[in-house]
C-alpha cells in the first residue's frame, strides 16, 4: 500500500499544480475561437497527464525515502543489517536484477515496500516492525516478494497506467467546465464562469475525478499483487510466503495499532474501501498460494 500511495498521492499533486500553473499562464488552445477543439483537447490532456505520472515514477524513490524515514544501509551497522544486504543480494542475482538500494524504516508495524523508476535503480525498505516481529524465513520472503515487485516492473507499468487514467481525468474535466461555462451563459455568449470559478472548478474536479479514478490504478495493482507472491514463493519458498501473510492476517485482528491500515502486503479497510485497495484481501492472496495460483 505505501508504495502505491505515495505514487498516487505524488502524482495527484504533480497534476493539480500542473493544472493550475497552465491555467494561470492560460496554455490550452483547445479553447481556443469560443469552441471546444476535443483533438487537440486530448493531445493536450495527454501531454500533461503523462508528464504527472512520469515524474511521479521518477521522483518515487526520494518521496519514499523522506516520508517514510528510511535510513539506507550502506555500511551494516549489525547482524541485521548484514543479512538483509546478503539476502537481498541473493534475492535480486536470482531475479535477474541488479540489487536495489536497502533500506529500513522506523515503524512498528509489520511493513515493507519496493520502488523505483526501474528494476536496476529500485529502493527495497522494511519496517523495524517487520523484522522484529518475523522470523528470518518470513522476512525473507516479503523480500522476494518485494524484489517480484521490481522484477516484474511494477512500478513503470502502474505508471503507464496512471498516464492514460490521468488523460482522461483531465479531458472529462475540461470537457465538464466547459459544458457548465456554456450552459451558464446567455445567448450573447456573456457570463459564464468566469476565469477564476472556471479555474476553480477544475482543480476540484482533477480531484474528484483524479480520486475516483485511482479505482481503476488501485485494481491493477491488486492483480500485480498475486504476481508478486508468486514470486515470493519462487524466488524464497511458499511455505514461508504464505506463513508471512497469515501472520499479518493474525496481526491485523490482534493488534489495535494496525487497525483500519493498509500495510505494504496488503491489510485492508472494510468493504467501502476495497474498490480503492491496492491489495487483494489476505485470504484471497493465502488460497491462491496454496492453490499454486
Amino acid at each position: 500500500m505505501m508504495r502505491i500511495g505515495l505514487f498516487l498521492l505524488t502524482n495527484l499533486a504533480v497534476l493539480v499544480i500542473a493544472g493550475i500553473a497552465l491555467s494561470l499562464l492560460g496554455v490550452g488552445s483547445y479553447n481556443a475561437g469560443g469552441g471546444l477543439n476535443l483533438t487537440s483537447l486530448l493531445i493536450f490532456c495527454a501531454i500533461f497527464g503523462m508528464t504527472g505520472s512520469l515524474v511521479s515514477l521518477f521522483m518515487s524513490k526520494t518521496i519514499a525515502k523522506m516520508s517514510t524515514r528510511t535510513q539506507v544501509i550502506s555500511q551494516p551497522q549489525n547482524e541485521t543489517e548484514a543479512w538483509l544486504l546478503k539476502t537481498v543480494a541473493e534475492l535480486s542475482k536470482k531475479a535477474g536484477i541488479k540489487m536495489p538500494t536497502v533500506g529500513i524504516f522506523p515503524a512498528m508495524e509489520s511493513n515493507a515496500f519496493a520502488t523505483g523508476w526501474n528494476k536496476n535503480d529500485a529502493l527495497v525498505s522494511v519496517s523495524a516492525g517487520l523484522l522484529q516481529r518475523m522470523s528470518q524465513d518470513e522476512v525473507r520472503a516479503v523480500l522476494a516478494h518485494e524484489i517480484g515487485h521490481v522484477a516484474n516492473g511494477d512500478m513503470v507499468t502502474l505508471a503507464l497506467i496512471q498516464g492514460v487514467v490521468n488523460t482522461f481525468v483531465m479531458f472529462v474535466t475540461r470537457v465538464v467546465v466547459y459544458a457548465i461555462d456554456r450552459f451558464t451563459a446567455n445567448e450573447d455568449g456573456e457570463g459564464g464562469l468566469g476565469w477564476i470559478a472556471e479555474m476553480g472548478l477544475t482543480i476540484v474536479l482533477d480531484i474528484v475525478f483524479g480520486i475516483l479514478a485511482s479505482s481503476v490504478v488501485a485494481w491493477f495493482s491488486r492483480q500485480r499483487e498475486f504476481r508478486a507472491d508468486q514470486a515470493g514463493a519462487t524466488l524464497a519458498d511458499r511455505q514461508s510466503m504464505i506463513s508471512a501473510l497469515q501472520r499479518l492476517k493474525a496481526e491485523s485482528g490482534e493488534e489495535s495499532m494496525m487497525k483500519g491500515s493498509m500495510t505494504a502486503l496488503g491489510i485492508s479497510g472494510g468493504k467501502m474501501s476495497a474498490i480503492f485497495a491496492s491489495h487483494p484481501p489476505l485470504d484471497d492472496r493465502i488460497a491462491a498460494l496454496q492453490q499454486g495460483r
